[in-house]
């Protein structure tokens, strides 16, 4: 669109993300948060030029980040400010005389529809100052002390302020310089600037999915509405010769993975109690060590792991024993932990954990189980950050029709259970390929 720009600010410090990384770095399924953000920009085809406000130290890493992407030679990386208005600030100057409309967003909100972007430039022709909102559904209250309510306003006047805000360019820049001219200088709102022009600002109503990654949870529910799919590299690795270690590898889920690697050309090499070449006790932290190492000596550096042992007792809590409890947890979640720790694993490999299910919501009767694939979750999670060396990631299949479920719930119809050899199709797809990391993965029937 002629003359038409978008600025996405991404210079915040993120100090209510309680991390040293800036939020709009963190990845979400291997990608970082801006660039999910920057390829919806891309693909809408709206904007002459997308200017990204960064922070200074970042500059050189985004530039290098940004090579790859279709259409790079529309986009310019700038510094950003110490402010939210200063970076505003800064991009608007860029922009330059040309410009006729300019798209302010946020960074961090990477799930903007495209026709959020298409409405907004849509009306800025005609208001020349648009605000995407969308209804409050809470109760707002106001307080002015922070401790007393002074007042519980009509929620149907009140609306939550969005991005994008889109502007015609003369008049942004304006309330800008007319700001800074009256002191007004930590401003966290454009369209704030423009009404002190006593300009009008058009409401556009936005959409509940267009949400701010700003916490934690913000990111959690963020993983669970990214694609994975899509922003899985197109390019395919060749399995061929590469050596993988699957524990559990005589069992249901892990014989399926065993006979799927061999079938793409690779080595696999299951460990468990009953496997004919390396067998070990998981749940000891020396055997794992030496069994480990005994591959090392064998093979060199594997190139992945996958981590598929597993056991599973129907009881109750008040029925299980001490050493039932103990032997759960340390076959479900001890031995994933130790495999991790001693497998000597090459650069760029990768390590997949089989969760379940159960991981989002524990399950009657077998509460160790449910626990126990929770924390191979968060494990995954935190290794994913700590070895940014390898691919890491977890999936979480649904019912899958193995021996040790078929053997706890007898009554439950095959067709309803997913099969191992899709639990293991979907390991080779990471396996394949490289870029997803810190991913949990559900699987589902109808995945």
């Amino acid at each position: 669109m002629n003359g038409t720009k978008a600025l996405i600010l991404m210079a915040g410090e993120g100090k209510r993300f309680q991390n040293a990384l800036p939020k709009q770095f963190h990845p979400i399924h291997g990608k970082k948060i801006y660039l999910y953000t920057l390829e919806k920009f891309i693909e809408s085809k709206l904007f002459e030029e997308i200017i990204l406000v960064c922070p200074s130290a970042f500059i050189n890493e985004v530039k290098k980040e940004i090579v790859y992407l279709q259409k790079v030679q529309l986009i310019s990386v700038v510094q950003g400010g110490l402010t939210r208005q200063e970076s505003s600030y800064k991009g608007l100057l860029t922009c330059g005389t040309d410009t006729k409309f300019v798209l302010i967003h946020d960074g961090v909100r990477p799930f903007v529809s495209l026709r959020e972007l298409k409405e907004n430039l849509k009306s800025v022709k005609i208001h020349h100052a648009v605000d995407t909102c969308i209804p409050s559904t809470d109760t707002l209250v106001h307080s002015r002390s922070g401790t007393l309510i002074d007042q519980i306003p009509k929620r149907t006047e009140y609306l939550r302020g969005l991005t994008p805000q889109t502007f015609s360019y003369p008049l942004i820049l304006r309330a800008h310089e007319e700001a800074i001219k009256k002191g007004i200088c930590n401003a966290t709102d454009d369209c704030s600037l423009v009404l002190v022009l006593n300009h009008p600002v058009f409401i556009l109503i936005g959409e509940e999915s267009n949400m701010k990654i700003t916490t934690e949870q913000d990111l959690m529910i963020a993983e669970k509405l990214a694609p994975i799919e899509k922003n899985r590299p197109k390019k395919q690795n060749s399995l061929q010769g590469k050596h993988i270690v699957i524990t559990g590898g005589m069992g249901g889920i892990g014989q399926a993975i065993c006979k799927k690697l061999e079938q793409e050309g690779a080595i696999p090499i299951p460990i468990s109690r009953s496997s004919p070449y390396f067998s070990v006790n998981l749940s000891l932290p020396d055997q794992v060590e030496k069994t480990f190492q005994s591959i090392y000596d064998r093979f060199g550096l594997i190139n992945g792991l996958i981590n598929s042992v597993g056991t599973l007792s129907i009881k109750n809590l008040t029925a299980l024993s001490p050493e039932e409890i103990q032997e759960q947890l340390a076959v479900n979640l001890l031995s994933y932990i130790y495999c991790c720790k001693y497998a000597k694993i090459v650069p760029n490999g990768h390590i997949v954990n089989i969760a379940s299910s159960c991981y989002s919501k524990g399950r009657k009767n077998y509460p160790i189980y449910s626990a126990a694939k929770a924390a191979i979750v968060n494990f995954t999670q935190s290794l994913a950050e700590e070895r940014t060396d390898l691919f890491v990631n977890a999936i979480a299949p649904e019912r899958t029709n193995t021996k040790m479920r078929t053997t706890n719930f007898k009554e439950e119809n095959p067709l309803s259970l997913l099969s191992p050899n899709d639990v293991a199709e979907e390991i080779v797809k990471l396996l394949k390929q490289n870029g997803t990391t810190g991913s949990i993965i559900e699987l589902t029937l109808q995945t």
